[in-house]
C-alpha cells in the first residue's frame, strides 16, 4: 500500500552521512524526510516497491534513463546500483530534496552514473522560465498541482525543454512519479524514444478519466504493459517482445 501525504515527513533533523536504511543494497542516509514507517518500508524494499520492480525488470545495462520525478532518490539509485545503466539522469522540482539526493549519491558511489537537476521538466512550445511548484508538509503531496483545501508553500523552480533534454540523453528508458503532472507532460512529451516506461499514475488528481487517458496514450503510442510487474496504478510497460495485451 503506497504511503499518503498524511505520512508526515517529522521528526525534522540535520542532513548526513549516517545511514539510515539499506535498500536492495542502495545505502539512503539519514535526512529529515524520514520517519520510523518510512524507513521500514525501504528497509523492506517496499517504498516506491512497485517503481522499483518494475524498473530493474526492464533497464539493462545499455539503457539511458530519464527519471522525472526523483523523490528522495531511492528508485533511481536502486536502480543505478542494481541495473547498471549506462546513464541516469534525473529531475526534481521539489529544491528541498536536493541534498538528500545528493547526499545518496554521494555514500554510494553514484555521482558519475547519475545526474541530478532541479528543474521541471516542459514540453511543447511557450516554455516558462520557471513555474510553480506546490510543497506541502510532506513532499509525497508535494507537486505542481495545486490542490484546493490544502495548505503549501509555492516556490518558482526552472524549467527544462523536454525535446532537448531527449536530444541531449537520447533516453531509451522513462521513470515517472509526479503526483499528478503525467497527464499533462503525456499529452504533449514524444514517446517515440522509449522501448520501456515505468509510471505511477494519481487518480486523485485527475479522476478515473484522467488516468485511463494516460493509460490510452500509452497504448496509442505502442505501450503495452508487463502484467508481472504492474498493477492498477503503477505500469511498466514495453514495446514489442515481452510486453503483453
Amino acid at each position: 500500500m503506497a504511503e499518503t501525504e498524511q505520512d508526515s515527513d517529522a521528526p525534522r533533523m540535520e542532513l548526513s552521512e549516517e545511514v539510515a536504511a539499506v535498500c536492495l543494497g542502495l545505502k539512503v542516509p539519514q535526512s529529515p524526510f524520514l520517519n520510523a514507517n518510512r524507513i521500514q518500508r525501504i528497509e523492506a524494499a517496499r517504498y516506491e516497491g512497485q517503481e522499483i520492480q518494475g524498473a530493474l525488470h526492464v533497464v539493462q545495462a545499455s539503457d539511458r534513463v530519464l527519471e522525472v520525478g526523483a523523490g528522495i532518490g531511492v528508485v533511481s539509485g536502486v536502480v543505478a546500483l542494481n541495473a547498471k545503466p549506462e546513464k541516469v539522469l534525473s529531475f526534481e522540482a521539489n529544491p528541498a530534496l536536493v541534498p538528500t539526493i545528493q547526499m545518496l549519491h554521494k555514500i554510494n558511489g553514484l555521482e558519475g552514473r547519475i545526474e541530478l537537476r532541479n528543474q521541471v521538466l516542459y514540453a511543447g512550445e511557450g516554455r516558462p522560465e520557471t513555474m510553480p511548484f506546490y510543497v506541502h508538509e510532506s513532499y509525497l503531496g508535494s507537486s505542481l498541482i495545486e490542490r484546493k483545501g490544502r495548505s503549501a508553500q509555492t516556490v518558482d523552480v526552472p524549467t527544462a525543454a523536454m525535446e532537448e533534454v531527449i536530444a541531449e540523453l537520447n533516453p531509451t528508458v522513462l521513470i515517472m512519479d509526479i503526483e499528478g503532472g503525467e497527464l499533462a507532460l503525456l499529452e504533449v512529451m514524444p514517446l517515440d524514444p522509449f522501448r520501456a516506461i515505468v509510471i505511477e499514475f494519481h487518480p486523485g488528481a485527475y479522476e478515473i478519466a484522467g488516468m485511463r487517458r494516460c493509460k490510452t496514450i500509452l497504448r496509442d503510442a505502442g505501450f503495452q504493459k508487463v502484467e508481472e510487474v504492474s498493477t492498477r496504478n503503477v505500469w511498466t510497460c514495453v514495446r514489442g517482445e515481452g510486453a503483453t495485451p
